[in-house]
């Protein structure tokens, strides 16, 4: 547990969000209290290009527990997502250009499965993003770089959240 609020500490200094820290246990119903900034930029240039835009959907119950593609079973409590060709073990940024919500995610599966989506996310990623309910959202895609994210998101299970 000591080394879970380390690891979030840590990056929240290192990708600039610089705020509190989530809960200890993933899933719990404080899960939204995490590192909160207003700006969308974080650790993306303002006017950098994004690596994707296009619609994201979320997946959750029915793959609890299933391994992913990095071997590592499911937990949709946890901010992980799947995409097709980034490497397993980078770290995104998505932003919902509806409401503006922002979410770091680490990419741990591949997929998604259905024509034209571009990512699925953890429901723990989709409920911070506030698209659960809908299903899909339109996003964008930012890889965070490996120098700004650092040794301590290798490990990061908790949600850190940009709005």
């Amino acid at each position: 547990m000591r080394k879970r609020i380390a690891q979030g500490l840590a990056l929240a200094l290192i990708v600039g969000l610089g705020a509190a820290q989530g809960p200890a246990k993933a899933g719990s119903a404080d899960h939204k209290r995490a590192a909160v900034n207003r700006a969308p930029t974080g650790s993306v240039a303002k006017n950098a290009h994004p690596y994707q835009v296009g619609t994201a959907s979320w997946y959750g119950e029915d793959f609890e527990g299933k391994p992913t593609a990095s071997g590592e079973p499911y937990n949709m409590y946890e901010l992980t997502a799947a995409h097709p060709s980034l490497p397993l073990g980078t770290f995104v940024r998505v932003t919902n250009l509806r409401n503006r919500r922002a979410v770091v995610v680490r990419i741990n599966d591949r997929g998604p499965v259905v024509a034209g989506r571009i990512i699925d996310v953890s429901y723990s990623a989709a409920k911070v993003l506030s698209f659960q309910s809908q299903g899909v959202q339109r996003v964008r895609l930012d890889v965070v770089p490996p120098k700004k994210a650092g040794p301590a998101m290798a490990m990061l299970q908790e949600p850190v959240l940009a709005r």
